[in-house]
């Protein structure tokens, strides 16, 4: 936490964070790690689906791999959503930057989804690979991972294998191309990721490829707005600020951070933003399932709007969290993107369990 303004005063964003800002769109509906809900989350599953069910965004969590490649990963080890402990039993406490990608393409990141719910268990999770962050790039297009015999096909180059699978059109894929909006996690990545998004044209600023959208689909990744950078992280904002300007931010708060004087503190992460060129902050709100802290009462976000910041408040998973605090926010992270899009009055045709199904999931 670094006070900024001890005085209770907020500031304001600079007209240029304000165009950055009003690249975003309203309402708009971020699938956290896919969707923790449905599917094994930050697995192709998880994703493919999001993408069919019209989120806007695919939300990811990035780190850094031993061998420094960008992986969709949450969790500070792999042992909550892998089988690690079985194929790495010595090492199964250690972080992804422990392991290459190759190892961890050997791991199995959706079977403990079916132990954990064997009411939404479907045998298609078992063997999910992780991810890279290239991957869920070509997710967003609408690509997926080009498999033999159900086994994902390895590029090889010179007789060896890259780490990295080839890709084909998804046929089940619906047209939908929606945004990434990423959140930098352990390691330091930013200078890195922003040499990849630039590699991928998924950077506004270096010109940005053109992504072909269709009429009455989601189109934000041939937008402005096509990628979404997040951290809870103050050396992470800094970091993508000097590495991805003018890319929209969004600052992560998160109540532990900001004990004892809550509203005073609450005044320096919104001024934090300001001075370091963030567009949206992004509390959490109260409500089973996950119980988190309030941080999106309404004395709170009359302070961000003072700010000129939008709201992207996590994580939304209850039609009566959608009832209590939509109506002053600009968009929700939600594990439920089905039940987000139907409370925006743009649910899809289709059942969650249907477009899996659409998947071959």
């Amino acid at each position: 936490m670094i006070a900024n303004n001890k005085s209770g005063e907020v500031k304001h964003i600079s007209k240029n964070a304000v165009k950055v800002r009003d690249y975003l769109k309203k309402n708009i509906v971020i699938a956290h790690r896919g969707s923790q809900f449905w599917a094994p989350e930050e697995t192709e599953a998880t994703f493919c689906w999001a993408r069919n069910i019209g989120a806007d965004y695919l939300e990811l969590d990035l780190q850094l791999t031993k061998d420094k490649r960008l992986i969709a990963l949450h969790d500070s080890n792999l042992m909550r959503t892998s089988n690690v402990s079985e194929v790495f039993p010595d090492r199964a406490d250690l972080p992804a930057s422990g392991f290459t990608l190759k190892e961890l393409r050997s791991l199995d990141f959706g079977g403990w989804f079916n132990k954990k719910f064997p009411e939404r268990a479907r045998d298609s999770f078992n063997g999910l690979s992780i991810l890279t962050f290239k991957d869920v790039v070509k997710i967003a297009e609408g690509y997926h991972i080009k498999k033999k015999n159900g086994i994902p096909v390895k590029e090889m180059i010179n007789g060896k294998w890259t780490g990295n699978y080839i890709y084909e059109k998804d046929p089940n894929e619906n047209g939908n191309r929606p945004g990434l909006y990423a959140e930098t996690k352990m390691g330091n990545l930013e200078k890195i990721l922003a040499i990849e998004l630039k590699e991928l044209g998924w950077s506004i600023n270096d010109n940005a490829k053109e992504i072909v959208t269709y009429p009455g689909k989601i189109d934000i990744a041939n937008t402005n707005a096509r990628f979404v950078l997040q951290s809870f992280s103050h050396e992470s904002i800094r970091k993508l600020e000097k590495y991805l300007p003018d890319i929209p931010k969004c600052l992560l708060l998160w109540h532990q951070d900001m004990e004892n004087d809550l509203k005073q503190n609450y005044i320096d992460e919104i001024n934090f933003g300001v001075e370091n060129n963030v567009h949206a902050i992004g509390p959490s709100i109260a409500g089973e399932p996950n119980n988190y802290s309030e941080l999106t009462a309404v004395w709170m976000t009359d302070l961000i709007r003072q700010a000129g910041m939008d709201i992207h408040p996590y994580t939304f998973d209850t039609i009566e969290q959608f009832n209590e605090y939509v109506s002053r926010v600009d968009g929700v992270f939600t594990n439920r993107a089905d039940l987000a899009l139907q409370y925006y009055g743009r649910a899809s045709i289709k059942t969650a369990q249907q477009v899996l199904e659409d998947l071959n999931y």
